[in-house]
């Protein structure tokens, strides 16, 4: 089960909690109203979103938090470091966009007994091209939510797996329409579904 920080919808909560994997993300703004059950936390381990979340004592003692035996971190320290010259140029305002907090995720996760798992440049690059396909406008990175859902369904082929929370909507330099249309494309091939929503399932599941 992937949880978005987008609306839940009633009576999801304890669909949720009975997964056998949740993972939320960041500052776990689902938890509650979407379950509690928090197996992994994936967050954006570069930029002010990271700095923000190491440097705060509601984030690391957060219930969610604190119950995760995992972290992902989503982005590849390697890959950012070098987009940091170009964005420098196309775009100024972000400067600190690419400062790389992993070593800190890191020590948080040794210090806590957790897993840290860092989601490699190939995922990141994998959904670039499959978000080609529905011709987005320009962006800068693909959303947490897309690159988990990659790395999911990478990892775990084989496995049920479900989305709630996601209205793909947010920052404007995600690409959210390209990555709805992708989401759904891999509904329709049965590979996904979205709580809520029908199940479909695919004669040629896998292929």
């Amino acid at each position: 089960m992937i949880v978005g920080n987008g609306e839940v919808g009633e009576g999801e909560a304890g669909i949720i909690d009975a997964a056998d994997f949740v993972i939320r993300f960041n500052d776990c703004r689902s938890y509650g109203a979407g379950g509690s059950r928090t197996d992994a936390v994936a967050v954006c381990n570069t930029g002010r979103p990271a700095k923000a979340m190491l440097g705060s004592r509601e984030w690391r003692t957060h219930p969610g938090v604190k119950s995760a035996r995992e972290i992902w971190s989503v982005r590849d320290p390697d890959k950012f470091a070098a987009m940091r010259a170009p964005l420098a140029v196309s775009h100024p305002d972000l400067d600190d966009f690419c400062d790389d907090y992993t070593d800190a995720f890191s020590a948080f996760c040794a210090e806590t007994g957790k897993m840290h798992v860092v989601i490699d440049t190939s995922i990141h690059e994998a959904v670039d091209a499959s978000l080609s396909a529905f011709a987005p406008g320009p962006y800068v990175v693909p959303s947490s939510g897309m690159i988990v859902i990659a790395e999911v369904l990478s990892k775990y082929a084989e496995a049920e797996v479900a989305l709630a929370g996601f209205g793909h909507v947010g920052w404007e330099w995600h690409p959210f329409a390209a990555e709805r249309q992708l989401v759904d494309s891999y509904i329709a091939a049965g590979r996904l579904r979205r709580l809520g929503g029908k199940t479909l399932v695919s004669s040629s599941y896998g292929a």
